[in-house]
């Protein structure tokens, strides 16, 4: 008798398709290699938004890590309702998520909270909601050290943020926020030596502000392909969010790092309409859709398919082995980027070690508002 898959249920006619499986022992195992590449728990701000579930917050916290990183004010309440106690929405609060931030901070008075800001605009504003609810914030000043989708540049104009922010009442300087997503497709040495050089600038900041008096208290960097060249550093916080789930993205762009995919798509035939053509019910409404075709998915026990066609509910592929498979039959396929695949899915179907179903956990912080 051959030995079950790992990706298999025992009882795949139980769970309806499409549907998001979820392995907490694998993501035990990517938990374990996050600290050891890290060093210790107290550098880890590990980022919610891939998983947005409290039960694998509390994964993180039975192994003692304290403070954690997301980007909605919903992640940030399910947080707080999980107990935890240093929270950080990597996010310029901006409109009404200013006051929505401010309520969350008054209703959950145990946890503390921070937030991005690369302008004296916002920060204007924030500090006096802020001082109209008497809430203080700790704040850090986002930096673009080139990836270009937010934040200052390194210069002269953010080491004078730094300083109207600590000239401002109800807001507390509490570092620095650099995220370098930009070099996620290099190979290890090429991704080592970018990261390095584009962090150069950041360094140099910071010596300025200290030849003024000022201390940078913390530097939070790096996604899940670049904190193990920012852990070299001694004095970064690292920020990952992938590392959780993995994906088959960053498992082919980062073969060098240990981790392993913890969350699989079960999808299945639904037609065979002809040559060696399947339709599996996994349309753009399951699984991400944002990059090209053929890197969508990638199927584990279909290894060969090649992406014909997709659209919101059906995917059609080719199969040299076609015949082989019936209306009905499961393909398992891990996520190209499993991030937003994760927000797709309403529940996470829980497998044990065994390939037992464990339960269903509600995917708490897909919705946009939990209760503020």
């Amino acid at each position: 008798m051959s030995e079950r898959a790992w990706y298999a249920p025992n009882s795949p006619d139980e769970i309806a398709s499409p549907a998001l499986l979820v392995f907490p022992a694998r993501v035990e195992i990517n938990i374990r290699h996050l600290i050891e590449i890290a060093g210790s728990v107290e550098r880890l701000r590990p980022h919610v938004k891939t998983h947005k579930l409290p039960q694998v917050v509390a994964l993180h916290q039975a192994h003692g890590i304290g403070k954690l990183k997301c980007a909605t004010i919903a992640e940030a309440e399910m947080l707080a309702q999980c107990g935890v106690a240093d929270i950080l929405l990597a996010y310029q609060p901006v409109g009404p998520t200013q006051q929505r931030l401010i309520d969350l901070a008054t209703a959950y008075p145990a946890s503390q909270f921070g937030c991005l800001v690369d302008n004296e605009t916002t920060l204007r504003q924030l500090a006096a909601k802020l001082a109209a609810a008497n809430v203080t914030l700790r704040v850090w000043v986002d930096v673009d050290n080139g990836n270009g989708r937010s934040g200052i540049p390194p210069s002269p104009a953010a080491e004078s943020l730094v300083k109207q922010i600590i000239d401002t009442a109800n807001v507390v300087f509490a570092g620095l926020h650099v995220y370098d997503g930009q070099f996620g497709g290099l190979a290890i040495d090429d991704r080592i030596a970018a990261a390095d050089a584009a962090f150069a600038p950041v360094h140099k900041m910071v010596t300025h502000l200290a030849a003024d008096g000022v201390v940078v208290p913390n530097i939070v960097a790096g996604g899940s392909p670049t904190f193990p060249v920012h852990a070299r550093q001694t004095a970064v916080d690292l920020s990952p969010g992938t590392y959780v789930f993995w994906d088959a993205g960053y498992g082919t762009n980062c073969p060098e790092l240990p981790f392993v995919p913890a969350a699989v798509l079960l999808t299945r035939v639904i037609s065979k309409p002809g040559g060696n053509r399947l339709c599996v019910d996994l349309g753009h409404k399951a699984v991400a859709g944002e990059n090209p075709l053929p890197n969508r998915v990638r199927f584990i026990n279909a290894p060969e398919a090649t992406f014909i066609g997709q659209s919101e509910e059906h995917l059609v592929i080719e199969l040299p082995n076609a015949a082989d498979f019936a209306v009905g039959d499961v393909l398992y396929g891990i996520p190209w980027h499993v991030c937003p695949t994760v927000a797709l899915h309403q529940e996470a179907v829980v497998i044990g070690e065994n390939g037992e179903i464990n339960g269903r956990w509600p995917i708490v912080a897909r919705n946009r508002r939990l209760t503020i």
